[in-house]
């Protein structure tokens, strides 16, 4: 019998993308559409990731296990009695409680379980490894997904949460591919493959990383020294600085930080070592990979998550990337293969690369309700009367934009830094003005200028996706379209369904003129 003789699903709400932000995005609108109407939603989210490694996108299947936080400075805590991490978005922190997150560090099968906890008793039905044939339109209005097996889906209001925004490209929205905000779509930020390894507990690392550090930060040492030499491509200048940034300010080696839950590495001295192996230098631009500093995790087991191995990637790589399911291509799996060999040869008894890469950005669609800059990052963000949360979080540009600061400095540009935004939350940016009845909720989302470094990160995104979830069930319940709704009105449910948490935006005028600026010349 052919497909279309049998009876269609229909849903309120379809979401595409499995990654964490929409999750929660989905929950949120189950929850409140059954505390709303008292009865049971017709949700459904479609991955095109194999939902049978893990639910989760990239925090998961990616293994990205150590979190990048709100980061906000001690005197404003102080002031505001706010955590260590400031006020992360209701449905984030319950989803950190339930997961046991200390401080930063997810363990990605506990991450799994809870989501997939939080999913089924919410009623959202699941589908996995998606791929979109076509849509189905009513005018600008997205009205079905037809998928490449030929069943068709129906649903009024749709939420992407992918990296590239997948559902918003097939269903027509364009996109900037890399840093084409700021005329560069060939930049991109770099690429990570997360390693987890067993057999170095935390305290055998930091043994392993002083043992490096005393000899290469050790000008006596001729065997580190040409070791170091060569890790730095034979520039003795480099050397130098490298050897010198193994030191702090009193003159003490700076050997790695190990926390609750994480360690963090402070100097270059595992990187040097790594690259002294591989002989290749220590530079993403030559090297196209590196050994980074990394931001490891500590998990339960000896396990340790490393968001250390990076790739340099264009921006038409990236997309392509995306496009393949964030598997590695042939140039990233010959250098996994050393990676992997390193890691054994420090110590590890497994050494396992994650089944998808960690992708950081792969464009930016254009098309939005309000598109969020750098510049209005700096400025605050959203209205403190229509915000749903605040965020800080640097303008951090993981690699580099390669060619920015030649394009600013064209531009009569004398720096491409600017200070960390501490801005309130709205979901205009991710609401398609072209696409009424979809949202973009992700580093794809209509960021420009620097908003994408600040605006990919998963806490952020994660607060976006609650107030859009809400924003799916007031569109269904009063008959609009998900752009229709306004801050105001989820936030207004945020109050009154007690999950609003303290706004603390901070207006930055000055910088965020001098950074508009900056946006507007180099777009």
């Amino acid at each position: 019998m052919p497909h279309s003789q049998f009876p269609m699903p229909n849903y309120d709400v379809i979401g595409f993308g499995d990654e964490v932000p929409g999750v929660l995005a989905l929950v949120s609108a189950a929850r409140e559409y059954r505390r709303q109407t008292k009865k049971e939603p017709r949700i459904l989210l479609m991955s095109p990731g194999n939902l049978d490694l893990g639910i989760g996108g990239h925090l998961v299947r990616g293994g990205l296990a150590y979190l990048d936080r709100s980061q906000i400075k001690k005197e404003l805590r102080d002031a505001r009695r706010l955590d260590t991490f400031g006020a992360p978005g209701a449905i984030y922190k319950e989803f950190l409680q339930k997961a046991g997150v200390v401080a930063v560090g997810l363990d990605p099968r506990k991450a799994d379980a809870v989501l997939r906890e939080m999913l089924g008793s919410a009623g959202v039905s699941l589908l996995s490894q998606v791929e979109i044939d076509s849509i189905t339109k009513d005018g600008r209005q997205i009205t079905g997904i037809t998928t490449s097996t030929g069943d068709v889906y129906y649903g009024r209001q749709f939420i992407d949460s992918t990296i590239n925004a997948q559902l918003a490209i097939a269903a027509g929205a364009k996109k900037l591919k890399g840093f084409e905000t700021f005329g560069l779509p060939e930049s991109e930020l770099a690429v990570t493959v997360v390693f987890e390894t067993e057999g170095i507990s935390a305290q055998k690392l930091k043994k392993i990383e002083l043992a490096y550090l005393k000899r290469f930060g050790n000008p006596a040492d001729a065997e580190a020294r040409q070791a170091l030499q060569r890790a730095c491509g034979f520039d003795r200048q480099l050397a130098e600085r490298v050897r010198r940034d193994m030191f702090d300010a009193k003159g003490n080696l700076k050997s790695l930080w190990i926390g609750s839950d994480y360690i963090d590495v402070r100097a270059s001295a595992l990187s040097i070592a790594y690259h002294a192996f591989r002989r290749k230098p220590f530079s993403l631009q030559q090297s196209r990979a590196i050994l980074d500093k990394g931001n490891i995790a500590v998990l339960p087991g000896n396990r340790l998550s490393w968001n250390a191995p990076v790739f340099a990637v264009t921006g038409s790589e990236a997309e392509e990337l995306a496009a393949n399911g964030a598997k590695p291509n042939a140039r990233m799996l010959e250098e996994i293969a050393f990676f992997q060999k390193w890691f054994e040869s420090i110590g590890a008894t497994s050494a396992t690369p994650a089944s998808e890469l960690y992708i950081r950005h792969a464009g930016n669609v254009t098309g939005v309700v309000e598109p969020l800059s750098g510049a209005k990052m700096l400025a605050g963000g959203v209205l403190e009367r229509e915000a749903l949360g605040t965020f800080s979080y640097p303008f951090d540009v993981r690699g580099g934009i390669v060619g920015i600061g030649d394009k600013a400095a064209a531009k009569g540009f004398k720096t491409v830094s600017f200070p960390q935004p501490i801005f309130n939350i709205g979901i205009r940016h991710a609401q398609m003005k072209d696409i009424p009845n979809l949202a973009v909720v992700s580093p794809a989302s209509g960021f420009r200028g620097y908003g994408c470094s600040a605006g990919r990160i998963v806490e952020f995104n994660a607060a976006v996706g609650q107030g859009l979830g809400i924003a799916a069930i007031a569109a269904i319940l009063s008959d609009r379209n998900l752009a229709d709704i306004s801050n105001q009105e989820v936030r207004q449910v945020l109050e009154s369904s007690g999950q609003l948490p303290p706004i603390f935006g901070i207006p930055q005028t000055e910088e965020a003129s001098k950074l508009e600026q900056f946006e507007q010349a180099l777009a």
